[in-house]
């Protein structure tokens, strides 16, 4: 399964891909890439679920240079690049810190 260091340099470098899911909730949510990109220089792992659906994943949470909070569901798969499964900005009545559900 893929490290959550190599997820943070795939995220830093611009290697990652949307799936059609993610893609709606970018245009939807106002999320730029140059944003995602900034997330991976201080991504930390919150939950992790080996046994998903489809693919390994994980539920990451970012900070924008201008503090803005996202988080990002990645596949763990090992690739080239790290897949976003869908990404968000946290809901401060349902997260303690954005890192943990109330």
């Amino acid at each position: 399964m893929k490290s959550l260091e190599t997820i943070r340099q795939q995220l830093m470098s611009g290697k990652f891909d949307l799936t059609r899911h993610a893609l709606k909730r970018v245009v939807e949510r106002n999320i730029s890439r140059q944003e995602i990109i900034e997330t991976g220089n201080n991504v930390i792992m919150i939950e992790d679920y080996p046994d998903d659906k489809y693919t390994p994943s994980c539920l990451l949470l970012g900070f924008t240079e201008v503090n803005r909070p996202l988080h990002l569901q990645t596949s763990r798969l090992d690739a080239p690049r790290t897949t976003i499964i869908t990404l968000y900005e946290p809901n401060e009545k349902e997260w303690i810190n954005y890192s943990q559900r109330r």
